[in-house]
């Protein structure tokens, strides 16, 4: 596929057919994927593929707690799990929340799921001691993954970012045996989709680009 197709057409993708992902097809994808840049080269980036059913239905457990919290903020007009101010809801109240069986399903269901995970000793996060959570180390880990879903588009396959289990990390590491130094950075099921999307609906450049200063003119 041509780069910009594959780049306007790559949506997130959460329902998957039965159809199988081969480990050959994967490790053709994560060969391809693991050529995107890290800070200093230092490739942090590990990732377990994960296939056992009982595995797979734990980390579908440990999404629960943070979709609560999501799916009750949004109820409450909130934009859910912002940094900025803490919950509306109650703890009884976001404990009392469904959790929607599309924040599950998709680990359950992908052909794998790869759990992403990133070596904290080794990434620079030069924002670390500013007063807001920090956000730069995941440009040592990010970039790999979205090459992994982009490679799984050019492979026919699809799949999508989801971090839910991330709140949940200790439960996550001792599930996987991930050493206390590693961050879990994205959960990715990887699958086949029940839908080929050709059209993405995302805001236009002059939306969200300015030119010289952050209320400067639209860049068009």
């Amino acid at each position: 596929m041509d780069l910009y197709d594959v780049m306007r057409t790559t949506p997130a993708v959460r329902e998957f057919t039965d159809d199988p992902l081969p480990d050959q097809t994967l490790h053709r994808i994560l060969d391809h994927a693991r050529f995107a840049p890290s800070g200093g080269n230092r490739q942090g980036v590990r990732i377990i593929v994960v296939r056992d059913e009982q595995t797979r239905e734990r980390l579908a457990e440990l999404n629960k707690p943070a979709v609560r919290r999501y799916v009750a903020q949004i109820k409450a007009g909130q934009s859910p799990w912002n940094s900025l101010e803490p919950p509306v809801p109650t703890e009884d109240e976001i404990a009392a929340t469904d959790v929607p069986e599309q924040f599950t399903k998709s680990v359950l269901t992908a052909g794998a799921v790869l759990v992403v995970c990133v070596d904290l000793g080794v990434v620079a996060s030069t924002d670390q001691d500013l007063d807001r959570v920090g956000v730069i180390s995941g440009a040592s880990v990010y970039p790999m993954v979205w090459n992994i879903l982009l490679a799984a588009r050019n492979e026919g396959f699809g799949g999508t970012i989801t971090t839910m289990a991330a709140a949940e990390e200790p439960a996550v590491r001792g599930l996987l045996g991930i050493p206390d130094e590693y961050a879990v950075a994205a959960v990715l099921p990887i699958g086949k989709p029940v839908k080929e999307l050709t059209r993405l609906r995302r805001n236009e450049v002059e939306e969200f680009v300015t030119r010289e200063t952050f209320d400067g003119q639209p860049f068009s």
